[in-house]
């Protein structure tokens, strides 16, 4: 009989964003253990649907901050009952937040071993200390106390634990990248034509990120380095958020209007074909716990240009500020256009050192970050747990 783990996430396909693609990734690649989740509700979705090999139960409905807040006990309630049904042999958290309900849960008897997954993305401060979750501080110690194995995506998050209360020991298993999708050549006839499409001339230099529009992602900073570059460097943004409107107002402010394109949401399918129209890849993140964006790009072939903020720097490699390591992107500052503009002519000037840094980043993706390497890792973190049921 096959195994069960309830998973707990906020969020679920067809809202995708890192963790969620995570999930789906590694669960198909784990078909001897049955996965449920409890996940929120988001406008005329399913209450209850397979999605890969995962039965996703949806509670609640709506977005914004108090539907995150009913989803725990709506998520306990739910996780009682399917318990009663399915009993489960461990849980899994998706992020630090999911650990209310199963806190809830234990508290009230429900007692299996649970994994607990680090995909944050802000500092330790703005998750832990936020005036709105400083009450509740003693339930999340109370879950990172008792949890059966902490994996995190990143050594930057793997050291939260410890700040958080976790007594053992984790470990670090990051997200991965599909190489194969990401580094598939895209013709040159269809490059041209999205080219053409985002209005880009024969020497038109396209800066672009992938990235929730939120100050952590620092694209203003991008925008406020646009005037110190030449009018043929342009910069394409894909991802909504709420800073949207704000980061237009910069651009028209900084006098670079047209050379700033905003596209909206677009699907992890088009992705890779979006970022190989384009020349080089920035987001210069404030905080990251490791930052999928950033390893699609490589596995692309697109030179990176980040800040080597939080899990940043387990993977990205600078010349000059890691002169041991072969390079595998261009590092700047938090908060420096000015680095930013030098950075994007630095690549310009010297096409040969950066088509190797492009290589040493793609083998460092292709061998460290695949997907079926997570995967392995995740299924032996899982046997542990269930051993231990």
């Amino acid at each position: 009989m096959r195994k069960r783990i309830l998973i707990f996430s906020l969020a679920y396909f067809p809202q995708v964003g890192g963790a969620e693609v995570a999930v789906k990734e590694i669960t198909d690649r784990i078909p001897d253990i049955e996965f449920h989740m409890v996940t929120l509700r988001f406008a005329d979705e399913a209450r209850t649907e397979r999605v890969g090999n995962v039965v996703v139960h949806r509670v609640g409905v709506g977005s914004g901050y108090l539907s995150k807040v009913f989803y725990v006990p709506a998520a306990y309630v739910a996780a009682r009952r399917l318990h009663r049904i399915e009993r489960f042999d461990a849980f899994w958290a998706i992020m630090s937040y999911m650990l209310f309900p199963i806190a809830l849960l234990r508290l009230s008897g429900v007692r299996v071993p649970y994994v607990l997954t680090l995909q944050e993305g802000d500092p330790f401060e703005h998750v832990f200390d936020r005036l709105r979750i400083r009450p509740f501080r003693p339930l999340l110690a109370y879950g990172f106390r008792h949890a059966s194995a902490v994996q995190a995506i990143s050594r930057f998050l793997l050291a939260w634990s410890v700040r958080a209360g976790f007594p053992g020991q984790g470990q670090v298993i990051p997200n991965g990248v599909d190489v194969a999708a990401f580094s598939g050549a895209l013709s040159t006839e269809r490059r041209a034509e999205l080219r053409s499409a985002l209005g880009a001339k024969p020497d038109t230099v396209l800066l672009v990120t992938t990235s929730r529009l939120v100050k952590k992602n620092a694209v203003d900073d991008v925008i406020r380095a646009l005037p110190l570059l030449p009018e043929r460097v342009q910069f394409v943004v894909y991802g909504i958020g709420k800073d949207e409107e704000m980061l237009r107002a910069l651009a028209r402010a900084c006098g670079v209007e047209r050379r700033v394109r905003f596209m909206g949401q677009i699907s992890h399918a088009e992705l890779p074909a979006a970022l190989q129209t384009c020349d080089i890849f920035i987001r210069p993140s404030r905080s990251e716990g490791m930052g999928n964006s950033f390893i699609e790009a490589m596995a692309a072939g697109l030179p990176v240009i980040a800040t080597q903020e939080g899990g940043i720097a387990d993977f990205l490699f600078d010349a000059v500020r890691n002169p041991d390591t072969e390079s595998t992107g261009w590092a700047v500052d938090k908060d420096s256009p000015e680095q930013i503009a030098r950075a994007v002519e630095t690549i310009l000037s010297d096409p040969a050192a950066a088509r190797a840094t492009i290589a040493h980043a793609k083998e460092l993706v292709v061998h460290g970050y695949g997907w079926d390497a997570v995967a392995r890792g995740m299924s032996r973190l899982f046997t542990v747990v269930l051993g231990s049921a």
